[in-house]
């Protein structure tokens, strides 16, 4: 099967449920399958309110350090495999996820890093405590090879590669962030695992929601390398397909909602580093080198707009007093009067999400 970049990108957003918004709960919607990045205070909930129109509270839920040591919202059912499926493949794997010219020697610990950290993030965070607090004690407890001379802090600690990507798997969770960050235990947490188990089902999880996609694009999700990622890609269960001509493969079960994806109406606002920005195959989201600038920024992500299944646009937030939040919409082209009308009540998602009563767009 070959499709092009308008097939591909329709069949994503179906995927991540933005063709339509339901009133599942957020733990049921397909997206936690992968999780939902807390790229900053609050973005998870813009996320989940871009899908459904139930409550956004969800106590099946629960934030952890997951894909690239980032702060995820996973079900907290899924986390005995998940954090088996994200336990490095080897010791290649693992030196390539912590790569960092802070920790050169560390870096040649491999697994050895992450077991390292993890039992020390088990012997540490044993009840809530400040992050700051649990880096100190974590750092005295791992070899002195993952620490460096921080000069902001003025103290030796932990590099924050190797401390993330081992946090799920020293049972911990992000309770809080910013200026008064918190751990705390994992309830019940799953035990520290001893190998990788389902990096094949990860990775075809990856496909259904971000593909067709391949090796490449898997490795630089999790961070790792795409010759490590080749070693165990899956030997069955796949299709090979082409966008554009570019080979890619999606799970064999997913090749009829690709053949028949359609481009979705509508618009949508979209976090920074929402679940479809994840994708790493950038050109297929924004074809325009120039406007994929404006949407992956070194600091500072602003978040997109989504207009009939496009990327349309960029878009920021910013409070006013306590109960209205100002959106500032960036368009990449001409809107039209009707999309413009649409954009303002949806902007009312986005106050939902922000627990505001108010919200207002301005157009740049």
């Amino acid at each position: 099967m070959d499709v092009d970049r308008e097939q591909a990108m329709a069949y994503r957003v179906a995927a991540l449920g933005l063709a339509e918004r339901g009133g599942q709960r957020p733990g049921d919607l397909a997206v936690l399958d992968l999780g939902v990045q807390e790229y900053s205070p609050g973005s998870v909930r813009v996320a989940l309110a871009a899908r459904t129109g139930a409550d956004l509270g969800d106590d099946r839920l629960i934030m952890v350090w997951a894909a690239r040591g980032a702060p995820h919202l996973h079900r907290k059912r899924d986390l005995k495999k998940l954090v088996k499926a994200l336990w490095p493949v080897s010791d290649a794997d693992a030196s390539a996820r912590i790569n960092s010219a802070q920790i050169p020697q560390g870096v040649k610990l491999g697994i050895k890093a992450f077991e390292a950290t993890a039992t020390a993030f088990r012997e540490v965070v044993t009840s809530s405590m400040p992050r700051g607090e649990a880096s100190t004690q974590v750092s005295r407890r791992v070899p002195r090879e993952l620490t460096y001379d921080c000069r902001t802090c003025g103290a030796r600690h932990i590099a924050g590669n190797v401390w993330q990507h081992s946090g799920l798997a020293g049972g911990v969770r992000v309770e809080s962030r910013g200026r008064d960050a918190t751990l705390g235990p994992i309830p019940s947490a799953p035990p520290q695992p001893s190998a990788n188990e389902g990096i094949d089902a990860l990775i075809a999880t990856y496909l259904r929601l971000l593909g067709p996609a391949g090796p490449a694009e898997v490795a630089k999700y999790l961070g790792s390398s795409t010759a490590e990622i080749r070693r165990v890609w899956p030997s069955s269960g796949l299709d090979e397909v082409r966008v554009g001509g570019r080979k890619a493969w999606l799970p064999s079960s997913s090749v009829p909602e690709l053949a028949s994806a359609g481009p979705a109406a509508g618009v949508r606002y979209l976090p920074g580093m929402d679940p479809l920005l994840q994708a790493r195959d950038r050109d297929l989201l924004v074809p325009e080198r120039a406007r994929q600038k404006e949407v992956w920024r070194i600091l500072g992500n602003p978040g997109v707009i989504l207009v009939d299944g496009e990327i349309a646009g960029v878009w920021r937030a910013k409070m006013s007093g306590r109960k209205r939040v100002d959106l500032t919409v960036t368009p990449f082209g001409t809107l039209t009067a009707k999309v413009r009308k649409a954009l303002e009540a949806e902007a009312a998602e986005v106050a939902r999400a922000r627990e505001v009563t108010e919200a207002t767009v301005a157009f740049g």
